[in-house]
């Protein structure tokens, strides 16, 4: 599987020992990402005061990082970060719209499918209200300002690996791979 932080969801123990008979990829390594992503799009966009985060509620790890890295990266960095949310298509329009209703300067759109699934009008909506925006996956890259995340379909290549080990009886935890090991689990 692959997911974002998988301790804070409670799938694992912890890095060091993530217990249990699950394995899987990273899709994100909980700490400073945020305060990385607000400091990447300040440079991008200097004088960057209120960053929008662009979240989907329904999402529990979109959940976690409002609850817990966004309010300490904000403190942090000094900045404001205001949270818009689209669970449905629908209210894409909606988020953008508040977004700049509330004089954002640019706006991070953290990943979800919802997301993925509506990049081009997800650029579109940045664009129409001249947001300068980071995306999480590179699927944005044709019209988005900047992308900060993993690589996906690199993490799905590598899945299939585990796969194929767990398939050939190896226990998933002995999966972990020994080439990036801050990735894998």
């Amino acid at each position: 599987m692959v997911v974002a932080d998988r301790v804070g969801l409670g799938l694992i123990q912890s890095l060091a020992r993530p217990g249990g008979n699950i394995t899987g990829l990273a899709s994100w390594v909980p700490g400073d990402w945020t305060a990385k992503q607000i400091q990447v799009l300040q440079e991008l966009v200097p004088g960057a005061s209120k960053i929008a985060l662009l979240v989907n509620p329904s999402n529990p790890m979109h959940r976690l990082m409002v609850a817990e890295e966004a309010p300490s990266a904000a403190r942090k960095l000094g900045v404001a970060l205001p949270i818009v949310e689209a669970t449905a298509d629908e209210e894409l329009d909606i988020a953008f719209a508040s977004a700049a209703a509330q004089h954002a300067d640019a706006i991070i759109v953290l990943g979800d499918v919802l997301i993925i699934r509506q990049a081009p009008r997800v650029i579109a909506l940045a664009a129409k209200h001249h947001l300068p925006a980071m995306h999480f996956f590179r699927q944005f890259a044709d019209g988005g300002l900047v992308v900060y995340g993993p690589d996906i379909f690199d993490l799905l290549r590598r899945a299939g690996g585990y796969v194929d080990k767990i398939l050939k009886g190896i226990k998933p935890p002995s999966c972990r791979s020994s080439s990036r090991p801050d990735s894998s689990w």
